[in-house]
Order: C-alpha cells, then structure tokens, then sequence
C-alpha cells in the first residue's frame, strides 16, 4: 500500500510545460505595413517572453480575417485539430461566435493593443508575452498531448493578405 501512495505523490508531481522555440513575424505586403520588431526573450532560465510591433501604413483597418492553423510535428508540421478562419472585427464584437479563436486570442488578449473592434488606427503591439501564461492555458486550461506545435496565423485585411506569423513550441 505505501507504494501505491508514492506512485501517486510521485505522479502529482509530473507536470507538463510548454516552451516557445521559435517565433517569426513576416509583411506580405509593405504598403500594409512592416514589422518593426518580433522576437522571444530568454530573461533567465525560468522567464522568457514574446514580444512584436506591427507598424502599419494604411490606416484605418476597417476589415482584419486571420486564418489560424494549429499544426503538430510528426514528419514535417501536418494539420492538428484547428484550421479556422475568422472575421477579427467581428470577434471582438461577438466572442462566442468562435470558441476555438477565443481560447487563442484570450492567450494573448492582456498583453497586446488589439483588443477592440475596428477600425484600427494604430500600430498593433504584443508586449512580453510570458510563456508561464501561454503554458498555463495549454496545459491546464486545455491541455494537449506532448510534442512540437506550430500556431500559424494568415492575416488578411480586404481580401489582400498582409501578414504571416508563425509561433513554434514543444509541449513536454
């Protein structure tokens, strides 16, 4: 019986965690705008963070669509549960329109400026970005199965695509 009890101590002690490996932000289009800055900071051994600015140029941004696609490693990134397309003006409006967008944009929502309906006449911020917060929601708010992630979002604004962010992450 006393080693049952330590398998089970033993067991409440496994936690998973979730780690940023990698992060790219890229313009498809320079008359929308650029990316000033996109990195991940490693602060110490147990604080890194996430942090980008888009400067945009034309201004105001009436329509935003962002494709979302969640992608697990296997050979190469192959498509994992998620693949949506949302109206982002819309969602701000209407967030239970679409759960799957609201669990990811509700990982960011604290720490960016686009946290508002259209039009947007600013530029778009994401600042510091913990993983403890981002690792918090995949793994006790709705937890995933271990491996390497890959979030990619396609960001279009009438119709032209503007932009490509990809997040890259393992889950151990």
């Amino acid at each position: 019986m006393s080693s049952l009890l330590l398998f089970a101590s033993i067991l409440h002690l496994i936690n998973s965690r979730f780690e940023f490996t990698n992060v790219e932000c890229t313009s498809l289009s320079k008359k929308f705008g650029e990316f000033e800055y996109c990195y991940l900071k490693s602060v110490n051994r147990t604080f890194k963070y996430w942090s980008a600015k888009l400067k945009l140029y034309q201004k105001p941004i009436k329509a935003l669509e962002v494709n979302l696609a969640l992608m697990k490693r296997f050979n190469g990134y192959k498509p994992f549960l998620y693949n949506i397309t949302v109206n982002a003006c819309k969602l701000f409006v209407n967030p239970k329109s679409s759960p799957v967008a609201k669990f990811f944009y509700d990982s960011i929502q604290t720490f960016t400026n686009m946290n508002h309906s259209c039009p947007y006449n600013h530029d778009i911020l994401l600042d510091k970005l913990p993983i403890e917060f981002v690792n918090h929601r995949l793994t006790k708010i709705l937890p995933f199965p271990e491996g390497n992630y890959l979030i990619q979002t396609h960001w279009s604004s009438s119709g032209s695509p503007c932009a490509l962010i990809k997040v890259y992450g393992t889950l151990s």
